[in-house]
Formats: C-alpha cells, sequence, structure tokens
C-alpha cells in the first residue's frame, strides 16, 4: 500500500501544490482544513484529493504515515494536538520540498517580497518553451498560484531544472526561520526588499536578514539575478561570494530595460546585456513591475543556458497567473480585475498597470485589509499613497480584527479620512456585502473596478459581477 500522508492546512496554496506534486510520485494524501476555497480547492477537486473541513482529530484515522502541518497552524490545532500526543511523525512543507524533490536537482529560486510568483511562472513558462528543443531542460515548479500557461501551480518531471517560489514567510510552528532556508538555490533571482509580514518580522532589519541569510547560501558557482532599484537589495547581495547580475533601468546593469512602451494590455522593451541589445520582447501583460519581472526571467534563463528566440516566445505567450491583474468579469460594460495586491508598493504597482491597460476609464479600488501586515498600522500612510491613484477608492473593514491587538490594528476609517482630506472619493464599508450594496448603483459601463485582497473577500467577486447584472 502507498504511504499515507495528511496535511494539515492544505488548502493554502504552497500546501494544496505539494499535495498534488507527492501524489505523483505515488503517495495517498488526505488533507484538512478550516474552510476551502478557489483556486486551491478546484485544483485539489481535479486530483481527487479530498479535503475534510473542519479540523478534528477522526480526520487523523487511519492514523497517517506521515503529517505535513502548514505554516498557518499553531499550537492549540486539534489535529496537531493529537498528532504530538501520539507522536506521529511531521514535517514541514518547506523540509518535505527539500527532501523529496530537490536532491541531484538544479534548485532555481525566485525570492523577494514582491513580484516572485510572476516572475516563477514565467521562468517555469520559458523552460518549458525552450524544452520543446531541449527535453533536458523541462522544468519541475512550484509556484504560489495557478500559471495559466500551465493550468496548475506545480509540475514533477525527472530532468534536472526545479523551479520554486522562495517564499519569506515563516515554515511552521516548530521552524519560525523562512521557507526559502530550506531550498539551497544554485541561482537565485532577488526582486524586491521591503517590509512585509508584520507578524513575524519586527522591522526591515529583520527582513533583510532573512534575505542576507539566502545569498548566503547560494554556491561559488551560482548566480544572483539582482533587482538594481532597491538600496535593500544592494545590502542583501552584498557579501555575496557567487556572480551578481543586475537587471533594471540603470545604465551600467548587465540586463537593462530600455525603450519601454505600453500599449493597452501589452508592453515592449529591449533588453541590452552588457551594454549591447541582445533581446526585443513583447509580453502581453500591462505594467512597469511585470516588464521588470520578465526581465529577471529572462536574465536567470540566459545565464543557465535557454537559448534567446525561445525566451522571446515563452514571454509573448505568457498568460499570467490567477489572481494577477486577472479579469474576473465583464457585467455590463463594468470590468472586475481581481488582484492579490496586500502591501501598498504591490497595490501602487496594479494600479498603475490598470491605467496603462485602460487609458481613460474610472478606476476603482476595492481593498480588503486582510494580509497579516496590512491589518496592521504600519503601512497606513503608504496605503494613502498608492490607493490615491485611483479616481474612487472604496476599503472594507479589516480581516478578523480582534485577532490583532488593539493598538497595532489597522484603521480603515483613517485610511479614508485621510484620502477625502487630499481631495479624493473615498468611503469605508465594513463588509462586502455592504460593498456590493452600495458600490452597484454608482458604477457606470466603462468603469473598471479593481478588488485587492489575498483572501476570498466574502465571495465578492461573484456577489459583485451578479448584483450589476441583476440592476441592468
Amino acid at each position: 500500500m502507498a504511504k499515507h500522508i495528511h496535511m494539515i492546512g492544505i488548502c493554502g496554496s504552497a500546501m494544496a501544490s505539494l499535495a498534488g506534486m507527492l501524489e505523483t510520485k505515488g503517495y495517498r494524501i488526505t488533507g484538512s482544513d478550516a474552510a476551502a476555497y478557489p483556486p486551491m480547492s478546484d485544483l485539489l477537486a481535479s486530483l481527487g484529493i479530498p479535503i475534510m473541513e473542519p479540523y478534528a482529530e477522526a480526520n487523523l484515522s487511519p492514523q497517517p504515515d506521515l503529517v505535513i502541518v502548514g505554516n498557518a497552524i499553531s499550537r492549540g490545532n486539534v489535529e496537531l494536538e493529537s498528532v504530538l500526543d501520539q507522536r506521529i511523525p511531521f514535517r514541514s512543507l518547506a523540509e518535505t520540498i527539500q527532501h523529496e524533490f530537490l536532491p541531484g536537482r538544479d534548485s532555481l529560486v525566485v525570492a523577494g517580497t514582491h513580484g516572485k510568483t510572476t516572475t516563477t511562472s514565467m521562468l517555469a513558462w520559458i523552460y518549458e518553451v525552450a524544452s520543446r528543443a531541449k527535453p533536458e531542460v523541462a522544468p519541475s515548479f512550484l509556484i504560489g498560484g495557478i500559471a495559466e500557461n500551465f493550468g496548475t501551480s506545480f509540475r514533477v518531471r525527472d530532468s534536472k531544472p526545479f523551479i520554486l517560489e522562495g517564499d519569506e514567510y515563516d515554515t511552521a510552528f516548530f521552524d519560525k526561520g523562512p521557507k526559502f532556508m530550506h531550498y539551497f538555490p544554485d541561482a537565485l533571482i532577488l526582486t524586491h526588499v521591503e517590509f512585509d509580514h508584520a507578524d513575524i518580522y519586527d522591522n526591515l532589519e529583520a527582513v533583510k536578514t532573512a534575505f542576507r541569510r539566502l545569498v548566503n547560501l547560494v554556491p561559488r558557482r551560482g548566480r544572483v539575478i539582482a533587482y538594481d532599484g532597491s538600496p535593500n537589495v544592494d545590502e542583501c547581495i552584498a557579501r555575496a561570494l557567487c556572480a551578481i547580475e543586475y537587471y533594471g533601468f540603470k545604465p551600467g546593469s548587465a540586463w537593462q530595460l530600455q525603450d519601454l512602451t505600453h500599449n493597452q494590455r501589452n508592453s515592449s522593451w529591449k533588453i541590452f546585456c552588457s551594454g549591447k541589445e541582445w533581446l526585443q520582447v513583447t509580453l502581453p501583460m500591462p505594467g512597469e513591475h511585470n516588464a521588470l519581472n520578465a526581465t529577471a526571467a529572462a536574465a536567470l534563463a540566459a545565464g543557465q543556458g535557454i537559448a534567446p528566440a525561445a525566451i522571446a516566445e515563452a514571454l509573448s505567450t505568457f498568460q499570467s497567473v490567477k489572481r494577477r491583474l486577472e479579469v474576473r468579469a465583464v457585467a455590463a460594460g463594468v470590468t472586475i480585475v481581481d488582484d492579490f495586491a496586500h502591501h501598498p508598493t504591490a497595490i501602487r504597482e496594479t494600479l498603475k498597470a490598470l491605467r496603462a491597460a485602460y487609458p481613460g476609464q474610472r478606476l476603482w479600488a476595492v481593498l480588503e485589509p486582510r494580509s497579516n501586515t496590512l491589518r496592521r498600522n504600519v503601512f497606513e500612510r503608504e496605503l494613502v499613497e498608492s490607493l490615491a491613484l485611483a479616481d474612487a477608492i472604496v476599503v472594507a473593514g479589516v480581516f478578523k480584527q480582534e485577532s490583532i491587538p488593539v493598538g497595532e490594528r489597522m484603521h480603515p476609517e483613517k485610511v479614508v479620512a485621510e484620502l477625502v482630506r487630499g481631495g479624493h472619493d473615498a468611503t469605508f464599508y465594513p463588509t462586502a456585502d455592504a460593498i456590493v450594496q452600495e458600490l452597484t448603483p454608482r458604477l457606470k459601463p466603462g468603469d473598471v473596478v479593481a478588488i485587492l485582497s489575498n483572501g476570498g473577500f466574502d465571495g465578492i467577486y461573484e456577489k459583485l459581477p451578479k448584483r450589476i447584472e441583476q440592476r441592468t
């Protein structure tokens, strides 16, 4: 009988992906979670992996051979307590990846506080396109989202390249270091380094320390592809013992973007390598940040021997990632866009990209403060600056506000008041249902509504277009 592995917190994006990866190795997988929602619940259903809801000791019967504990699981969870009481063997997600999938592979890691999911997806697609001519580079990958080109967030093959999204969030209740410390990169992309994850990092210096330690894992024969527009990135790579290649807009960077133009939802630019024109790129995505992501992926792939023609073809056919500038519906002429943006920098870049994609159209930003950082008051000023890029703003109540200490809570009413004082159309509504009810009458054909949340937002993605259609 196949080894039985049970996963506590299986609906997390990385956990669901790992479930599929382990199933490809012949393991029997079960999992549990407090609540399941797309896209990961859909992925698990397509794989035939059952989701047990809610958490319960009975979910561990019959007793599994191994339990994988998601990083969202803490002491007090009934299943975790039973695992500890019965001394059932357990591991973290990152430790499982390290032991089950990385030995003998080339570990290609994409890390940074922004852009890593999209960049990882781009890199995997570049390798996939290149494998049509060179089967030996067919990639295995693990991405923190559903890559549209593949229709999945993971793939496992026997070839050497293994492309990983390197998450700086902590690993498990028993391992508070970042997940990426288990991935031992042979080559690394470092996109941005900013303060985030205020629930586990005390300050920016702590975040930089984590990234310095990741860079310190890259062997002398390896490479780091580093963004040239961040002093924090500069600090994190300063003591690297491997080759460093910068990418970005600065003259003198190894991989420089020039002549970037946007044509609605497309971007075009030239990549100069060591001062000489190297590649003309077209990407069917808007936004300067996506052009940077694509250039980073191109730079790492080229250094690993991938042909420029394959890189250009892959980027020209790249289809993005679920929940990254994803058009969820067009209802009565109103475009509903879903984006995972949950940090002021990501929100700013998302809104800038939508401006380029929908020129002249009224842009709404609908924000749910849901991430562990946004639920705290550390970024209220920066949020005001980012949200001000929209024509009209709606801010929802803080997700599970009661779990944040009173003195640390984000105050959405304060953010809205600051926006109004600055002359912006901004409103606070406590719930998704209230937003749907009050926003619908104000929407007009041609409007673009960007819904910004890293969670389910109480079904607003389905509720809003349905109400708009009912109105008309």
